[in-house]
């Protein structure tokens, strides 16, 4: 069955898990982990986006997170090709470290805010890697401590999140704190999907004919918003150039600036191999508007098209992420 194409807009709030390859560590130690959080504070002030929880697990990380000025899918980019880039230079390793698809899950904020904030900071305890609430309090790798005000780091806006709790300040921290403790009684629930089954069991004001969808968190007007176009969001773009040359260059490990160098290197001559072909044969640009963004001649257009063809026809992720 084909994937439906991600509901991505700036304004929605996501629930995003990113994986390692074939569930490889995507952190070796904590100068990876330190490198990770510095980047995703940056690329949350550069595209004025809000984070409202984060976690970094062995093979994974979830975010909460609403990009306001672009769209998840390049704010995603961006973070997780400049850590792969600076995590294959220090290891001294190559190839991919992330799944060439994250998961999101588009999110009805009003109802299900809360619930997402406690279940992503929770992690640690639930997978074993930390024994108590007490010990999550000062865990330097989930925004819990942040929220506590007891790990320093300038990713999330405290106030937002308390201020659901209490206008007061301390009675807010004790009520969100009672709230996590609570959290850990019972069965937990699984809010990395979706679709009907998820969306009913936390929002008692949904119904069982209500519209659900299995990307969006929520139902009912929400969804039908969503869906219909109602809130003023709709579904990705067609892809552009821009667009192409980030996936490309994400697949190859190759940073985007390189493509207006005259090298051979492998890898960066597979990319432009491949954004030839893409771009002559699915978006229509001709060898003279390519070559002047890959530093290739018109004639070296046409031979790389031929050659990213091939390359094309045999790595079938690559096929999927390009061409759809």
């Amino acid at each position: 069955m084909p994937r439906h194409a991600r509901i991505d807009q700036p304004g929605l709030l996501h629930h995003v898990i990113a994986r390692g390859i074939e569930k490889s560590s995507i952190f070796l130690d904590d100068q990876d982990r330190e490198s990770f959080v510095s980047r995703l504070g940056k690329e949350l002030k550069s595209t004025d986006s809000d984070c409202y929880a984060w976690v970094l697990m062995g093979s994974h990380i979830h975010l909460l997170l609403r990009p306001r000025q672009l769209r998840l899918a390049d704010f995603m980019r961006r973070l997780l090709t400049g850590h792969a880039v600076v995590f294959n230079l220090r290891h001294k390793r190559s190839g991919h470290l992330f799944q060439n698809r994250y998961k999101s899950i588009v999110c009805d904020q009003d109802a299900y805010l809360l619930e997402l904030i406690r279940y992503i900071h929770l992690n640690p305890i639930r997978a074993g890697m930390l024994p108590t609430l007490e010990a999550l309090d000062t865990y330097r790798w989930c925004s819990h401590g942040e929220l506590l005000g007891k790990t320093a780091r300038p990713l999330l806006e405290p106030g937002e999140v308390l201020s659901h709790f209490s206008r007061n300040r301390n009675a807010a921290l004790q009520k969100y704190r009672e709230f996590m403790s609570d959290g850990l009684k019972g069965l937990a629930p699984d809010l990395s999907r979706g679709g009907k089954r998820t969306s009913l069991a936390l929002d008692a004001s949904l119904s069982e004919d209500d519209t659900f969808d299995e990307r969006i968190l929520g139902g009912g007007a929400f969804v039908d918003g969503l869906l219909l176009g109602n809130s003023g969001m709709a579904r990705e773009k067609p892809m552009d150039f821009g667009e192409l040359v980030a996936r490309v260059t994400s697949h190859y490990q190759v940073a985007p600036e390189r493509l207006a160098v005259p090298d051979k290197e492998r890898s960066l001559a597979k990319c432009k191999a491949v954004l030839c072909h893409v771009a002559m044969r699915h978006l229509g640009m001709n060898g003279v508007e390519i070559g002047g963004r890959t530093a290739l001649s018109p004639s070296g257009v046409t031979r790389a098209a031929q050659r990213g063809e091939g390359l094309l026809r045999t790595d079938e992720n690559l096929r999927r992420l390009v061409c759809g």
